[in-house]
């Protein structure tokens, strides 16, 4: 069997063979979880670099690889039936493509590596152009795991179009490292949150209200938060923060 044959053979289940990639995606089990995939895959990216280095046209090969992972979740979400499964599966796709298939492929490092990248996160923007996947590499995720990311407040913004930078955004991670962080039982809150939180707004997204119960958490929770911390009560905000980790652990768990 050829380079060629080998690596296209095996690009969708680059993202198919994922399985509840979420499940893992904690501090403590990311790094293990995301070797595995690693070693599992190597070979395949063998196959990639090996093809890629003998072609002669190193674009077209590319190409087809990308479009065989794309097409393969395309044909796989073609075949559920209702709309909120397919939806679901589809948000596994994407942050199964940001936290194992692009820092995968960038680990291995070889001249395909890149450019097959930068090829995957095109074709799937031309299949599924709502979607906001960004390519992300292993050692960046890494560094998020120690200055850890805002799920629920993410989502919410996102929902209102702010970007990762905006003015709430940064206020919020500011206090959380900053306030939180060096309370007597700031950690012990902070890692309840980011155990929660992953699968609260895989739960929320996949509710046909979603936008609204994404409005409702703004306007109990975090436009409050946002205004005691702007006032200096941060003992207030962090009972608030509390409130919303646990009442939303009831409503989703």
């Amino acid at each position: 069997m050829s380079y060629y044959t080998e690596a296209i053979a095996g690009m969708p289940g680059l993202l198919l063979d994922i399985r509840e990639p979420m499940a893992n995606y904690t501090k403590d089990m990311y790094e293990g979880a995301f070797q595995q995939y690693y070693d599992k895959n190597c070979m395949l990216f063998e196959s990639l670099e090996n093809g890629y280095n003998s072609v002669i046209d190193k674009e077209q090969y590319i190409e087809n690889m990308a479009n065989a992972l794309g097409d393969g979740a395309a044909r796989f979400l073609d075949g559920i039936s209702k709309r909120g499964d397919r939806q679901a599966k589809l948000l596994d796709f994407n942050f199964a493509l940001a936290a194992y298939v692009f820092p995968a492929v960038l680990k291995y490092g070889g001249n395909s590596s890149r450019p097959l990248a930068e090829a995957v996160h095109k074709v799937w923007k031309e299949h599924f152009p709502k979607t906001n996947v960004h390519i992300s590499d292993y050692d960046g995720i890494m560094k998020g795991f120690k200055r850890k990311s805002c799920y629920i407040t993410t989502a919410v913004c996102e929902t209102f179009k702010k970007p990762d930078d905006c003015y709430e955004l940064t206020l919020l991670r500011d206090y959380r490292d900053n306030y939180l962080m060096n309370q007597e039982e700031g950690e012990e809150i902070v890692q309840e949150y980011y155990n929660l939180a992953p699968t609260i707004v895989k739960r929320i997204n996949k509710k046909k209200d979603s936008k609204k119960i994404y409005a409702d958490i703004w306007s109990d929770y975090l436009s409050p938060c946002i205004s005691l911390i702007e006032e200096g009560k941060n003992e207030e905000c962090q009972e608030l923060y509390v409130k919303m980790v646990r009442g939303l652990q009831k409503l989703y768990f």
